[in-house]
């Protein structure tokens, strides 16, 4: 389901739009709490070794030496209090 619109992630799993958002917001604020972050994040050093995937694949050589998250795994995400006023 990433990259999709709750509208279609709400057919696909025949639930109202309004239970899938609900769920995403509760699932995104757990994730982004201090609790969670701190213990379960780590940022990669620049030491760090990149996945062999990555750093073999001759479609990512633009990325060579960057320190970064690809798919989004330690980006920390969260919902502004000023602009999601309903939460």
């Amino acid at each position: 389901v990433m990259g999709l619109s709750s509208q279609h992630v709400s057919e696909r799993f025949q639930r109202s739009n309004e239970t899938i958002v609900r769920y995403f917001k509760k699932i995104l604020i757990a994730l982004s709490s201090p609790l969670f972050y701190t213990s379960q994040v780590q940022l990669p050093m620049a030491s760090t070794p990149l996945a062999a995937v990555i750093d073999g694949s001759p479609h990512f050589w633009f990325l060579h030496n960057c320190i970064c998250a690809v798919d989004g795994t330690h980006i920390h995400a969260f919902i502004c209090q000023e602009n999601h006023p309903s939460m």
